[in-house]
């Protein structure tokens, strides 16, 4: 007989910082080899759009390394102007009597620090396996993309669901869906998350919509834990396609942290416009603060994300002001688990 899901007795954030470390290594040194951005501030504080021009960095690769920078306690902002932090100031301005650059330097032609300033530059995700800009981790109509073969769309899902088996009981537990019918689960991968509410309320239904070959997985996870009966499973392009109707509540579950900030906005305005007046849209991700500088997990994670999506982290005050432009009230923001947090917005009922 299925049992349902366990929930963790603690929290594998720890784990996570550890596991991203290796992205702290690679900022900082291609920040103090590549783009001397503590040499650049040495004379005087300067604006996140003048230093990202001078060092030919996107707005996207721009964020990324600067929240990185302020999250390690390098970089201090006032007056929308970025200087050196004191441990910076000392220890990392070129031909400082204290300077360490170059002991950071020993790092500085490493493969992951190559990649990550290739990255930067381009502000394309890079493969790591062969170098070549592509979308290895996401899915965009047109590109070749790992999650359209089987086994590495299905190698991917199923290393994703380790987390999800641990977070999922505790998003279920942290906002219960009681008076909810219909659950959609916008890019849902595993289902996990569907299937944990799904177990706390026997009357619920819910449809994971996602790429073909992911669905494969979410089926078989929902007919071990015993709810395939109530889950449906809808492939499709969640930029291009329909959005599945009937849904009172839907889901965006580590989903927007893949994508940039256009594509961001639209699917949340997408996937606004198919809610029934009172129904709830839930985004469920890890929040940088919303000054953009830390906590300093949250900001290796972004690295993490922007080296292999088109995405990045971003913080809650970005996900609440594109819930507002949607047309929806933000009622609550709730931590749950891994350095995660559920933002819960409403569609007027009039």
């Amino acid at each position: 007989m299925p049992r349902p899901l366990p929930l963790p007795e603690t929290d594998p954030a720890p784990i996570f910082e550890l596991f991203r470390g290796s992205y702290g290594t690679e900022l900082l040194t291609a920040a103090v080899h590549e783009f001397n951005v503590f040499g650049r501030l040495a004379a005087g504080p300067k604006s996140m759009a003048a230093l990202g021009d001078e060092l030919q960095l996107a707005e996207r690769p721009a964020v990324v390394l600067f929240s990185a920078l302020r999250a390690m306690r390098l970089l201090e902002e006032s007056g929308g102007k970025l200087s050196l932090a004191p441990l910076a100031r000392e220890h990392l301005t070129p031909g400082g009597a204290l300077d360490i650059s170059g002991y950071i330097g020993l790092a500085a032609d490493t493969p992951g620090v190559r990649r990550m300033i290739a990255c930067l530059r381009s502000n394309r995700p890079t493969q790591a396996a062969d170098d070549k800009p592509g979308t290895a981790f996401i899915y965009r109509s047109g590109v070749d993309s790992a999650m359209e073969r089987e086994a590495s769309a299905r190698a991917l899902t199923l290393a994703l669901a380790g987390r999800a088996r641990n977070v999922a009981p505790v998003l279920a537990r942290s906002w219960p869906l009681d008076g909810a019918k219909h659950l959609l689960d916008v890019g849902g991968g595993t289902g996990l998350y569907s299937i944990a509410w799904l177990e706390r309320h026997a009357t619920l239904r819910a449809t994971v919509w996602d790429r073909p070959e992911v669905l494969k997985v979410a089926a078989e996870l929902a007919a071990e834990q015993g709810v395939h009966d109530r889950l449906q499973l809808a492939p499709g392009d969640m930029f291009a396609d329909p959005v599945p109707a009937g849904a009172d509540v839907a889901l965006l579950c580590n989903v927007l942290h893949d994508w940039d900030v256009d594509d961001c906005r639209r699917l949340i305005a997408r996937v606004a416009a198919a809610l029934p007046a009172g129904g709830w849209l839930l985004i469920h991700d890890v929040l940088l603060n919303d000054a953009l500088d830390g906590p300093l997990p949250i900001a290796l994670y972004s690295a993490a994300l922007f080296s292999i999506t088109e995405g990045r982290a971003y913080s809650g005050g970005e996900y609440r002001a594109w819930l507002m432009g949607a047309g929806l009230r933000v009622e609550a923001t709730v931590p749950t688990l891994a350095h995660a947090s559920l933002i819960a917005a409403r569609k007027p009922t009039g």
